[in-house]
Order: structure tokens, then sequence, then C-alpha cells
């Protein structure tokens, strides 16, 4: 993977698809602050080695001055129940405590809200971001509506390690 061309298709999967509204997601896009947080340069993407260390050196390291840290994997040499076993040790061990989340894409695991294939589907991808940031802000969208049309089940794991916006 070059990370010139990794960068160029996360960027297109964000401007063709996360800041997107959808008619059956209630006319919002998949992601309400990805366009803001892209204008401003707020997010980063790199290349991963190693799920766990690299979440390591993250949580040890912070976020610095980005939103949204998206470290990309290439699927082949990262089978879907590895990466999510190790990506939900890291949550739970190194970030979680440190108001941290890591949040996961693989192609293998398909995200389907009602009919939208959320995946970028190219990449395992970590997305690593402020757990009291998205929490704030997912409540702000709730309040909105923003998760009225979404499926109750994908809800329950999307939530998971999260508070609940809705509640």
């Amino acid at each position: 993977m070059q990370l010139d061309q990794v960068k160029q298709d996360i960027a297109h999967w964000i401007t063709t698809f996360v800041e997107v509204p959808h008619p059956v997601l209630g006319g919002w896009p998949p992601c309400p602050y990805a366009r803001q947080a892209r204008l401003n340069d707020e997010y980063e993407v790199r290349i991963g080695t190693n799920l766990l260390l690299d979440l390591a050196e993250i949580a040890e390291t912070g976020l610095g001055n980005k939103k949204v840290i998206v470290i990309v994997y290439d699927p082949g040499h990262y089978a879907y129940q590895q990466f999510h076993a190790d990506l939900e040790h890291a949550n739970q061990e190194l970030l979680l405590p440190r108001d941290i989340i890591a949040l996961e894409d693989h192609p293998d695991d398909v995200e389907n809200v009602n009919g939208v294939i959320m995946n970028q589907g190219k990449y395992a991808m970590a997305l690593v971001q402020s757990l009291s940031e998205l929490n704030a802000k997912a409540k702000v969208m709730a309040a909105q509506g923003f998760y009225d049309s979404w499926p109750q089940d994908y809800l329950q794991a999307l939530f998971q390690h999260r508070q609940d916006p809705r509640l």
C-alpha cells in the first residue's frame, strides 16, 4: 500500500459517501461532522503495521491536533476475526481508560444500514477519536433525530463502549 493512494481513497470515500446525505438515513449523511473535519484538516490517515502497537502508541501520545486518526491495514493481511479481537482488546485495555476509542471498519464485516453499505470496502481501518467528544456530538445529533431511522440492532453495536445518546 502506498500512503498517497490510501489518502486519496479515504478522501474519495469521505467526499462521495460519508459526507453525502442519504434518504434512507433520514436525509442525513453517515457522519454529519466529516465534512467539517476534512475541510479543517482535522483528520489524519496512516498506514498501520500492527494494530495493537499502533493503538498503544496513540494511547500514549494522544490524538494531537486531529479529531480522527484513520489507521489503514491491508485486509488480506488482517483477517476480520483477528482485527476485531485486537481492536476490542486495545479499546478495553489501552484506549477507553484514556478517553479514546477506535471504531472498526473491515470489508469482511459488512455494515448494512437500511440497505446502505457503510464500509469503505477496500481497507481494514481503525478510526480513532476522543470518546467524550464522540459521545457529546452523538447526543447533539440524537436530539435532532439523526438516529431515528437507524435499525435498533445496528445502534446497539454502534454504541458498544459508548453512551447511548438516545437515552
